[in-house]
């Protein structure tokens, strides 16, 4: 059984130590339980021979529970230059298998720092609540596919994890459900406790995990894919005929994809989107 190294000291004496008090403007809620972070780790499913990603370690609890659970290497990005030091403390411990990168992974060319790496990627964070949807979309939206990553095991806020994996004509159903699911497979595996951060957040999150599929749901155009869902769920209550207006002719650009124009996009599933923007871009 995979343990942490004993040199390195409990988590709240590493806060205290390096002065790690969360910053509100970084999104910052840290996980200080051991059991709770191996648990995140071993929902990645067998990391040994992988690559792990892990953005916004913070203090290093859930780097800890990764490298312990077996990862052949973890690659972590970490804005937070006061962090960098308790960082280093962990890839001593654990022989040098963590490398840590000072950036924001908004920036971050992934493709340049694993394409030649060899060994899967496996993405598993504790994502900053002001960044996760934001890097979730630009993990999703890469020209290339099926992606550098082979999984993304993510926490996002209960809210925003619903919309990953909602349906048509359920109310959390719009557009980030069909970008993640165009794609990939998400699932969600379990909810983490307020109570179970430092400093506790105001909301329930919830650990997701997400697949690449091995070709999309239907063939569509990426920038005509994000334009026709876009201008669907921005009057997400409306007809179709109403709320594809400002794409130009909408009932042309129904009939060309074989939709009602009396539909409303909460009740389209993906592969109806795809023939909308297969069709958008077919006009212009």
């Amino acid at each position: 059984m995979s343990s942490t190294p004993d040199s390195l000291p409990p988590l709240r004496e590493v806060i205290a130590t390096y002065g790690l008090g969360a910053r509100k403007s970084l999104g910052q809620n840290f996980l200080l339980d051991l059991n709770l972070t191996g648990r995140i780790a071993r929902a990645a499913g067998d990391l040994a021979g992988c690559t792990v990603y892990e953005v916004g370690p913070g203090p290093g609890g859930l780097t800890r529970a990764l490298l312990a659970e077996g990862a052949s290497r973890v690659v972590a990005v970490e804005r937070d230059e006061r962090c960098l030091a308790a960082l280093a403390d962990v890839a001593a411990a654990f022989a040098n298998r963590l490398e840590v990168i000072p950036a924001d992974a908004l920036e971050m060319d992934e493709l340049a720092l694993f394409g030649t790496s060899g060994l899967p990627v496996k993405v598993v964070a504790n994502l900053p609540y002001n960044v996760g949807t934001a890097l979730l979309i630009k993990w999703l939206r890469l020209p290339v596919w099926p992606p550098w990553w082979a999984s993304l095991t993510l926490m996002f806020q209960r809210e925003v994890a619903l919309r990953l994996v909602a349906r048509p004509s359920d109310p959390d159903y719009g557009r980030l459900s069909i970008l993640t699911q165009w794609r990939a497979r998400p699932r969600l595996l379990f909810d983490v406790s307020p109570k179970a951060f430092v400093p506790p957040p105001k909301v329930t999150s919830t650990i997701v995990s997400i697949t690449p599929l091995d070709r999309p749901v239907a063939e569509a155009p990426l920038e005509a894919l994000e334009q026709v869902t876009a201008a669907a769920f921005n009057q997400r209550r409306k007809m179709l005929r109403a709320s594809l207006r400002s794409l130009g002719d909408p009932d042309t650009l129904l009939a060309t994809a074989g939709i009602e124009p009396t539909a409303r996009p909460e009740d389209l599933p993906v592969a109806a989107f795809c023939a909308l923007a297969r069709a958008l871009a077919a006009r212009t």
